[in-house]
C-alpha cells in the first residue's frame, strides 16, 4: 500500500486515540510488529506555540517511528498549513489532518469532525497544508455529522481534487460517537467516489472483523483503534493475517509481562513520574480477561509509587506464569 511517495508493507495502521497513541505507545505497537502509526490529535494553534503538552504527543525519535504520521487538528487554513511545514521539518513521514474527533470540546470550535459540515474551509484547510508540506497529506473523517448528512464522499472528492494521497473514513457519524456498529458498507460509497486509497476504521478487533470490513467497504486497508489497548501485537497479528491467511498466537503470558513493564518504563521515561498515572488505564487494559484482574488495576489505580507497581506486576505474573493462565 502507498501513501504517496511512502511505501508500506503493512496493510492495517495504528489510529490516532487522544491520550493513547503516544510515543511510548506507538514505540510498542511497533515493537510487536506494527507498521504505519499515527499520533494522538496535535492541535495546530498550540503546536505553532510551542505549547509543551502538544509538542510531546511528537515522535520523539523520528527516524526510528518510520514512517510516522503526525495527526493535526484545527479549524483555521494558515495555522494548519503552518503546523503541517512544522511537523514536515520536525520530521513526519505524513501528515494527516483529522476531520473525524466527535469530542464536544474539539467540535466547539469548530475542528474535528465538525470541519465536515463546512466544506468550503474543508477545502481551504487542505490546499494550505498541501501547500506547505512536501510530505503526502491525508485525512481522517467520520461518515458526516449525523444521518441527514453524511457527506464523507463529496469530502473525499474535495480531498482528491486538493491533492491529497489517503482517506480514513470511521463508519460512524459525529452524533453516534462510538455508539451502535460501524456501518463498513457505507464506506463504500467513499471507496467508488474516488480513486484514492480509502482505510476502513470502526469496530475492528479480530481476522473475522477486518475481513467483513474490507469486504463490505471494498477499502484497502484498515485501521484499528481501541481494540489495541492492552493488545499491542493485534496490528501485528491483523497484518499477518491479511497477508498470509494465518493467525498468529497472542504472546505467552511471559512475553506480555516483557512488554508491559518495556511500555511502564517508557512512559515513565517519557512523562516523568506523571507517567504512571497516565499508564493506569493501560495496565487495566492489558490486565483485562485475565485472572485476577482486578486486584492488579486496584493497586495501578491507587500507588503513587512505581516501585510499588513494578512489585505488583511481578508477583501477579509470576502466578499467572505459575498457574499458565493465559487469556
Amino acid at each position: 500500500m502507498q501513501i504517496g511517495a511512502v511505501s508500506l508493507n503493512h496493510n492495517v495502521i495504528l489510529a490516532p486515540m487522544s491520550g493513547v497513541s503516544d510515543w511510548p505507545f506507538r514505540r510498542i505497537v511497533r515493537g510487536c510488529g506494527g507498521g504505519l502509526v499515527v499520533s494522538e490529535m496535535v492541535a495546530s494553534a498550540a503546536m505553532i506555540s510551542g505549547v509543551k503538552k502538544e509538542m510531546r504527543k511528537l515522535s520523539s525519535d523520528a527516524a526510528a517511528e518510520y514512517p510516522f504520521a503526525l495527526q493535526l487538528a484545527g479549524w483555521d487554513a494558515d495555522m494548519m498549513g503552518e503546523a503541517a511545514r512544522i511537523g514536515t521539518d520536525l520530521g513526519a513521514a505524513t501528515i494527516d489532518l483529522n476531520l473525524g474527533c466527535p469530542a464536544r470540546k474539539v467540535t466547539g470550535r469548530l475542528a474535528g469532525s465538525a470541519l465536515m459540515q463546512d466544506e468550503a474551509n474543508v477545502a481551504a484547510i487542505f490546499q494550505a497544508v498541501i501547500k506547505a508540506s512536501t510530505r503526502p497529506v491525508s485525512v481522517k473523517m467520520r461518515l458526516g455529522w449525523d444521518d441527514q448528512n453524511r457527506n464523507a464522499p463529496n469530502i473525499a472528492r474535495i480531498a482528491e481534487s486538493s491533492g491529497l494521497a489517503m482517506i480514513s473514513v470511521h463508519g460512524r457519524t459525529r452524533c453516534q460517537f462510538y455508539k451502535g456498529k460501524a456501518d463498513w458498507q457505507a464506506v463504500r460509497r467513499v471507496v467508488e467516489a474516488v480513486s484514492l486509497p480509502v482505510i476502513v476504521n470502526g469496530d475492528i478487533n479480530s481476522a473475522a472483523t477486518a475481513d467483513t470490513a474490507l469486504a463490505e467497504s471494498g477499502a484497502q486497508g484498515i485501521m484499528v483503534g481501541r481494540a489495541v489497548m492492552g493488545k499491542p501485537w493485534l496490528v501485528g497479528q491483523l497484518n499477518h493475517w491479511l497477508q498470509h491467511r494465518e493467525w498468529q498466537d497472542a504472546p505467552s503470558i511471559a512475553k506480555r509481562y516483557e512488554i508491559m513493564r518495556a511500555h511502564l518504563d517508557l512512559m515513565l521515561t517519557h512523562y516523568g513520574t506523571h507517567g504512571l498515572r497516565l499508564a493506569r488505564k493501560h495496565i487495566g487494559a492489558y490486565a483485562q480477561n485475565l485472572p485476577h484482574a482486578a486486584q492488579m488495576r486496584q493497586i495501578a489505580n491507587n500507588s503513587t509509587d512505581a516501585s510499588h507497581v513494578f512489585a505488583a506486576m511481578d508477583a501477579w505474573f509470576r502466578q499467572l506464569d505459575s498457574c499458565d493462565e493465559a487469556a
